[in-house]
């Protein structure tokens, strides 16, 4: 019995930041953006509101998708760098609001990779036999730690969330195989300085915007498609498959460059990666579920279609699944 995909669902806030709006916010424009991102717009949860609530959004539509009670579900993983407050941890927030009451869970840190870490550590629950529905959301509200005077990072990000469903598969419609990596040596090009136990938030902290992204851009752009390309090209070649079987790559969406730079050295053409960050910009931990999602709202994916997701984040972190396709949205929305 192996791990397989059998629910999806995903939730974007209503409100759009557009380029042609973030133009009145910094010294920027809609071609510079553009052209060096391919995000035209992301979407921007309310004030008020954190992550659990698009979490727990993107949770009910994957459970109506698939037909199911959350009072079924044995395990909730939520991949979040945003969490609604320090303790508790936001899935308990999200446990509730879906009235998911015979399950546990936690959240997971994986940066921009975290759905990446957290379905493959719910896959492992399925695999053992000791769960048997496990729920993995990635979601974030990025809008919270961004400095909107930094153009070089309020364009790339985002908010929002996407959940999926893992189930026992008898057959080999599955997560197939998977690796993951972490270099703490990148912790000093994409970070939050302020906030955590070794440097608490204080008036100095909050007027020096120590609680905001900060990114070498340069930096994390080299190591983001060298790591993804070199560990989506072990999987292919330690499962004995070529570019020409892969369906569909879903990487994580960062940046639109990075993505057709990754794609090119795996020798994939165009209509083999799905992409919606023009849409969405970078929402971090959502971006893999959201483009799964929408994937089979469109009705593009099938079962026994290869397919890989990668993603690489801060830490840094990255990692590739490979997995065949079983679920036929279709005859199950």
């Amino acid at each position: 019995m192996r791990a397989s995909i059998m629910g999806v669902g995903h939730f974007v806030p209503d409100k759009r930041l557009s380029n042609e709006d973030l133009e009145k916010m910094v010294d920027t424009s809609d071609e510079w953006i553009t052209s060096r991102t391919g995000i035209r717009e992301r979407r921007i949860l309310e004030a008020g509101q954190g992550t659990s609530h698009m979490a727990a959004r993107a949770a009910e539509k994957a459970l109506e998708q698939r037909g199911m009670a959350a009072s079924e579900l044995d395990l909730i993983i939520l991949a979040t760098v945003t969490p609604d407050m320090p303790v508790p941890s936001a899935v308990s927030l999200v446990q509730k609001a879906i009235n998911a009451e015979n399950c546990w869970g936690f959240d997971l840190n994986g940066g921009c990779s975290g759905f990446i870490y957290a379905l493959v550590t719910g896959a492992q629950f399925i695999d053992a036999g000791t769960h048997k529905k496990v729920m993995v959301i990635g979601a974030d509200k990025m809008s919270s730690i961004i400095d909107y005077e930094d153009r070089d990072t309020c364009v790339l990000f985002g908010d929002g969330a996407g959940a999926v469903i893992l189930e026992p598969s008898e057959d080999h419609a599955c997560i197939i195989d998977a690796e993951l990596h972490l270099d703490g040596d990148g912790a000093q090009y994409l970070h939050i300085e302020a906030g955590g136990s070794r440097t608490p938030a204080s008036r100095e902290t909050v007027e020096q915007k120590k609680h905001y992204v900060c990114q070498d851009g340069r930096t994390v752009f080299r190591h983001a498609v060298t790591c993804m390309a070199d560990v989506s090209k072990r999987l292919l070649d330690r499962n004995h498959l070529c570019p020409e079987d892969i369906k569909f790559l879903i990487p994580h969406q960062a940046n639109l460059r990075i993505i057709n730079a990754v794609s090119k050295r795996l020798n994939l053409k165009p209509d083999q990666v799905i992409t919606n960050i023009e849409k969405y910009g970078n929402t971090t931990a959502a971006t893999i579920p959201i483009a799964m999602s929408e994937a089979c709202q469109q009705g593009v994916l099938a079962p026994g279609d290869w397919l890989l997701l990668s993603a690489f984040g801060a830490g840094f972190t990255w990692g590739s699944i490979l997995m065949k396709w079983g679920m036929d949205y279709s005859e199950m929305s």
